[in-house]
């Protein structure tokens, strides 16, 4: 397991970071607590929640599971909902919001703290000032957004350096083989700014995972298989970039899993990729699937994602 800081700043990670979205909802509290203890063991510092996920359950879960080995952890965790009208980057939100977490995490303190999705009806200036004072009182280590565009970034960036505040020091955002929007303004931003980028839906619902084909049934259990949020992901679209990176990956001797989950891990942003996973077997998987690649590999990657055989300006 590699270790990377996390854009600028001194908070290290590991390469292969758990995704626990799926604590209180798809899993049970014992069936997390394994998933948890599986993931330090293979060397996994870095778990990510937020309040919303299974409306609390998920940090209370992974508070219990992390108990005594707090300390070997980085516990990322966001405040805030989609849902408009909420007000959840205001001050008064973002402070009740960490209050709750510490107490559902069982800690006294949170290692990277995220504003969830952008809130348009609160001035970022306050977002920031409170987020800051977090940091000073010690309940927060660092700061990072999720979901923000790039020139969203930009903004926070310029006004917490003119306030002399706490900056955002990574964001967090979709991003994989089969969806790289984020290539063409929020990677550019993130990294003329210095931030950590870290990838969610890494295999976009389990589709670079190499469990799925085109005209099969989706395997009974499976997060395609659960419902029409991630069944509309298996587009013909996907299969056909799915079955071009599938027969590289085996001409090269590789699964089509270390493709998606090394490619984005090779790229200079990134210091860790969130993969969830449901039992131990898949937290090994996950963590044994990060490769090295060549640089003419990693190129090639991109390449035959989207579906050509020149370079097409996307990241390397």
């Amino acid at each position: 397991m590699r270790y990377n800081n996390v854009g600028t700043s001194g908070l290290k990670v590991s390469e292969a970071g758990l995704g626990c979205n799926n604590f209180g909802t798809r899993i049970d509290e014992p069936a997390a607590h394994r998933v948890v203890e599986a993931a330090l063991d293979a060397g996994v510092t870095l778990f990510d929640t937020a309040e919303i996920y299974g409306d609390g359950r998920s940090e209370e879960m992974l508070g219990r599971a992390l108990g005594r080995r707090r300390d070997e952890a980085v516990i990322a965790t966001k405040f805030g909902s989609p849902a408009p009208g909420t007000g959840t980057g205001s001050r008064r939100h973002l402070i009740r919001a960490c209050e709750a977490s510490l107490r559902r995490l069982g800690t006294d303190y949170i290692d990277l703290y995220y504003l969830h999705f952008p809130d348009p009806e609160t001035p970022v200036e306050e977002t920031l000032a409170a987020l800051d004072d977090l940091v000073r009182q010690g309940k927060v280590r660092y700061i990072a957004s999720s979901n923000l565009a790039g020139w969203q970034l930009v903004d926070a960036d310029h006004v917490a350096r003119a306030a002399g505040g706490s900056r955002f020091v990574a964001t967090q955002l979709e991003w994989s083989l089969l969806e790289r929007g984020v290539e063409r303004e929020t990677i550019p931003a993130a990294r003329h700014l210095g931030l950590g980028v870290i990838p969610y839906f890494p295999l976009k619902s389990g589709l670079l995972s190499g469990k799925y084909r085109r005209g099969e049934a989706f395997p009974e259990g499976s997060r395609l298989a659960g419902g029409s949020y991630f069944a509309r992901v298996a587009t013909d679209e996907n299969f056909a970039v799915v079955e071009r990176l599938t027969e590289y990956a085996e001409a090269g001797g590789r699964t089509i899993l270390q493709l998606a989950l090394s490619w984005l891990a090779a790229q200079p942003e990134v210091p860790s990729v969130l993969v969830g996973a449901t039992s131990p077997d898949q937290v090994a998987a996950n963590a044994e699937a990060f490769v090295e690649l060549t640089p003419a590999e990693i190129a090639e990657i991109g390449r035959v994602a989207a579906g050509a055989h020149e370079a097409d300006g996307s990241a390397a």
